[in-house]
């Protein structure tokens, strides 16, 4: 959702404008009857740049799933980026043609469940499921996340502002190769900004190397944080 971004915007020049989106099936935007995509993610930030500034780039940063949209985006689009800022995010591992059937068979079972998210007693409640998992995140800040990620429900009941469908597994197998060639068609300066202590940086040391990584960006700068996990931007804004 966007309203977590303002611990990152309350760091930045009063001056400049920023517009934070709800991905589609989490916080007020529509849940599509048909589940989701990835190109889908592309053509929402498409859309919403024709609206913002359909004549001029603009400068784009990502978080995780939205830091792969905004570079994808800037391969495919490079003439609508200025610059593109992406948090922890660096694609997903590697896949083998081998995993297909598994995959499928897995997509196919999931299909027949409904999905669905977990709900709380209470705000506190669920501040408490969140401090566990995002230990290095200030109390202060983990209630302003738990109220933009959940909403009260009917039932009085505190549940997930999120589509329980993004639980199922994406039935086509992640094609890096493809990612990489828009990579390397990115044009804009791209910083790439990674967590010390993230388990997804560890997990994807091996695509991480200097070397490997100058090879798929023409204008790169790296920087790590240290001391922060993969909710990069909840932990260390400044």
């Amino acid at each position: 959702t966007g309203e977590t971004w303002q611990f990152v915007v309350d760091q930045l020049p009063a001056a400049r404008t920023w517009v934070a989106m709800d991905m589609r099936g989490f916080g007020r935007t529509q849940r599509p009857d048909d589940g989701y995509w990835f190109p889908d993610y592309l053509a929402d930030l498409d859309a919403l740049l024709d609206r913002l500034s359909p004549d001029a780039p603009l400068d784009l940063v990502g978080h995780s799933m939205g830091g792969n949209i905004v570079m994808l985006y800037a391969g495919a689009r490079p003439q609508r980026v200025r610059k593109v800022v992406s948090l922890e995010a660096f694609g997903l591992p590697r896949t083998d043609a081998a995993q297909a059937p598994a995959r499928y068979a897995e997509w196919l079972d999931e299909m027949k469940r409904s999905a669905t998210f977990a709900t709380y007693d209470n705000y506190e409640q669920f501040m408490r499921v969140l401090a566990r998992r995002n230990p290095r995140t200030p109390s202060d800040r983990l209630e302003f996340v738990a109220r933009s990620w959940a909403r009260q429900g009917a039932d009085g009941r505190i549940e997930l502002w999120a589509d329980p469908k993004h639980k199922h597994v994406n039935p086509v197998l992640y094609q890096r190769d493809q990612a990489e060639a828009c990579w390397r068609a990115i044009v804009a300066p791209l910083l790439l900004v990674l967590a010390e202590e993230s388990e997804l940086t560890k997990r994807m040391a091996g695509e991480l190397g200097e070397e490997r990584l100058r090879g798929l960006f023409a204008n790169l700068t790296t920087q790590i944080i240290r001391g922060a996990g993969h909710m990069i931007h909840h932990e260390r804004p400044e």
